[in-house]
């Protein structure tokens, strides 16, 4: 096992030896002296016929305004470029991602998981079915169909949504700009080990007043092996498709109607059951009108309708074999209908610009289920629906610029929420159930919101300094108040009280030409704050319960890039969070430890080379059967470090062939935040999901 310095030491000195190795790879065209001496782009540009694709390796996402980070999910990336949503964001400081199996890990920032990181699709909200969380909302997305990912850390934001106390994601696309004419075609195919394939294809075509955007994925892989050879249960397929007509009556109006529709399977190594339908359904409609008024510089409006059919057994994707909880065929069907809207006002008035705007969203869920689907066959069952949720928001934000060299920034946002609990019995484990003491409850509650901001740009200096203070109420999640979990107290914890959230956010961001840093810092405090815990004694019963404590947490992130030369440069970055449970007086479960991330990027003409070095220290402050809706502490873990190599060869504008291979040395390992390995039959159980071991691939991608 490895200590902090030693995982740490461990990564600099390979990334060190990759440094000095990888400028004797050959070249084939002249240096090109600008392209290492600025920052990448991250944000998502129209591709024209000189510059089509970037022909650096992104081996990490930066800051690169204060609290913001912008990602282009077409770039190439290592490791493994993404199929989903949560695969995606686990390159950005300060994100970790808990694997149950090959896809659909649930992501955590600094620590919190679910609606405490809100997750935005094109301006709308999406929720999973699953009330064991097998479809986290990123597991509908991917990546690479986007044009930007946009991360803002803290309570900065009251723009997406309530209850977005650690950060906001939105995977957005680009608009319709009024110059724009044409056809952009983007399309990749990946090829990699346990069989993985990934099929990519978007096209948009840009007319005079009309414009039309398709896109489809297709990604499958076979069961990947650890580091020691094993098996881990966890192959999956999946497709997506999206579709959106747009009409364009004058230079200033947008209408557009857009569609999405996925589906899938994946095994899983974490439970007793693998998912066999995410059978996702959208349909959106929206309309934005620019220069309305002489202080009116935009007025957006959004509606949109989604539908998850989710199903869940254990014997299409594994060998059934009968246990106490499920002597037969058994299967579930959760599925959540939402729909929702927001209307908002983009003012300038001089130096002030300011957004207000409203946000209303409903979401109704249901379930069915089998313990025999033999003789009595879910699909000829009658759906039960347990809960309803609803919520509608009032929120205005503000950016007030007195000079070039100062800008504050502050919002406010107040969410009138109401739940209702439609459970009639609750079950109390082998096979038992008791009527619910909360059937038929309502829950009504106003809960408040906002944040001011500083930032100052040095005089002189390419650097901004800011420093900001955000105070968020969270109301409970589905997953939180009703899927199976009970309070200390009672047989249901839809009495769970909602989260209030006050941070601190402060740091800088450094840009000069051949050098970029960036570091920011939080400290909060949590009241409320919702733990669940298994394992918790009641009676004669060990059960899973939702319980209020007090926390806090700190820490934060440091990421940069130097070039050393016009062909060579550096990058790394460094993750950090700390929490403590004040009510047990003890650590705050699911708390990631130290990581450090360096890379080193060699480019020259045609040819680009990069390694990649991820050092993760040991974890030893844990709180075991506490945790979040997404996973409770284990135990202990040790530090590890990863090498993975990659090279592309980008000969025009238009084409480029990337290749890589991830954990190099064939590492055995396990993340800290991980599920606990379940027995599957014909696989070997582990004390937590492994990673995969060596993992090589191959992209080739075009942009015309």
């Amino acid at each position: 096992m490895h200590s902090a310095s030693s995982a740490v030491r461990l990564a600099l000195g390979l990334c060190t030896a990759a440094a000095f190795a990888l400028p004797a790879l050959p070249a084939r065209a002249a240096p090109d002296d600008a392209a290492l001496a600025s920052p990448v782009p991250t944000r998502s540009v129209r591709a024209t016929s000189r510059d089509v694709l970037d022909e650096i390796v992104v081996t990490a996402a930066r800051m690169t305004e204060p609290l913001v980070v912008v990602t282009d999910p077409k770039q190439p990336r290592q490791p493994l470029p993404a199929h989903d949503g949560a695969d995606y964001l686990k390159a950005i400081p300060g994100f970790n991602v808990i694997r149950k199996g090959g896809t659909s890990g649930d992501p955590l920032f600094r620590g919190m998981a679910a609606s405490r990181v809100a997750m935005s699709v094109d301006g709308e909200q999406v929720l999973g079915g699953c009330g064991m969380r097998m479809d986290p909302p990123t597991a509908y997305v991917f990546p690479e169909t986007f044009d930007r990912v946009v991360v803002v850390k803290g309570p900065q934001t009251v723009l997406h949504g309530p209850g977005n106390s650690a950060a906001v994601v939105s995977f957005e696309r680009d608009g319709r700009t009024p110059d724009a004419r044409g056809l952009d075609v983007h399309g990749s195919a990946l090829v990699g080990s346990a069989s993985r394939t990934d099929v990519v294809g978007t096209a948009r075509f840009d007319g005079e007043h009309t414009y039309a955007r398709l896109g489809g994925t297709r990604a499958e892989s076979g069961d990947y092996e650890d580091g020691r050879g094993a098996t881990v249960h966890s192959r999956y397929e999946r497709w997506t498709g999206d579709a959106a007509l747009g009409v364009t009556p004058d230079e200033r109006t947008t209408l557009e109607l857009s569609g999405a529709r996925s589906d899938g399977e994946a095994a899983y190594a974490d439970r007793a059951m693998d998912g066999v339908k995410f059978d996702r359904s959208n349909v959106g409609l929206r309309a934005s009108r620019r220069d309305v008024a002489p202080h009116v510089r935009a007025i957006d409006a959004q509606a949109y309708w989604n539908y998850v059919d989710h199903v869940m057994d254990n014997y299409s994707l594994r060998a059934f074999v009968p246990t106490a909880m499920m002597p037969g065929r058994s299967a579930s069907n959760p599925d959540r209908r939402t729909t929702g809207g927001r209307v908002h006002v983009d003012l300038e008035f001089g130096r002030v610009t300011a957004t207000v705007g409203a946000d209303l969203q409903r979401n109704r869920h249901t379930v069915r289920s089998t313990m025999n689907e033999t003789m009595m066959p879910f699909e000829a069952m009658a759906r039960t629906e347990d809960a309803r949720f609803r919520n509608a928001g009032l929120y205005g934000e503000a950016t007030w610029r007195p000079d070039p060299a100062r800008k504050w920034i502050a919002g406010a946002r107040i969410d009138d929420w109401q739940a209702r609990d439609l459970r009639r019995t609750l079950a109390t484990g082998m096979g038992m159930s008791m009527p619910n003491p909360t059937a038929g409850a309502r829950r009504d509650s106003t809960l408040v919101g906002g944040f001011a901001r500083y930032e100052h740009t040095l005089a002189g200096r390419p650097a901004t300094a800011f420093v900001g203070v955000g105070h968020v109420e969270r109301f409970p999640d589905y997953w939180e108040l009703v899927s199976t979990r009970e309070s200390t107290t009672s047989l249901s914890a839809f009495g769970t009280r909602p989260e209030k959230t006050t941070q601190l956010d402060a740091g800088l961001v450094y840009a000069a030409a051949r050098t970029t840093v960036s570091i920011s810092a939080f400290a909060n405090d949590v009241s409320d704050y919702v733990l669940v815990q298994s394992n918790y004694a009641k009676g004669m019963r060990l059960v899973s319960v939702s319980r209020n404590v007090d926390a806090r947490t700190w820490g934060g992130e440091l990421d940069g890039r130097v070039a050393l030369h016009p062909t060579l440069a550096l990058t790394g970055s460094l993750a950090y969070t700390r929490g403590r449970n004040v009510t047990d007086a003890r650590p705050l479960a699911q708390m990631p430890p130290l990581e450090a991330r360096l890379g080193v990027e060699w480019r020259r003409g045609a040819w680009s080379a990069g390694a990649l070095v991820r050092g993760v220290a040991a974890q030893n402050r844990v709180a075991i059967d506490q945790g979040n809706v997404v996973g409770q502490d284990i135990g202990p873990t040790g530090g590890f470090a990863v090498l993975s190599l990659n090279a592309a060869w980008a000969p025009n504008g238009t084409w480029q062939l990337t290749a890589g291979i991830d954990n190099v040395a064939d590492r055995a390992y396990a993340e800290h935040l991980s599920r606990a390995g379940a027995m599957v039959a014909g696989y070997a159980q582990t004390t937590r999901v492994n990673e995969p071991g060596r993992v090589g691939w191959l992209k080739i991608a075009a942009r015309y």
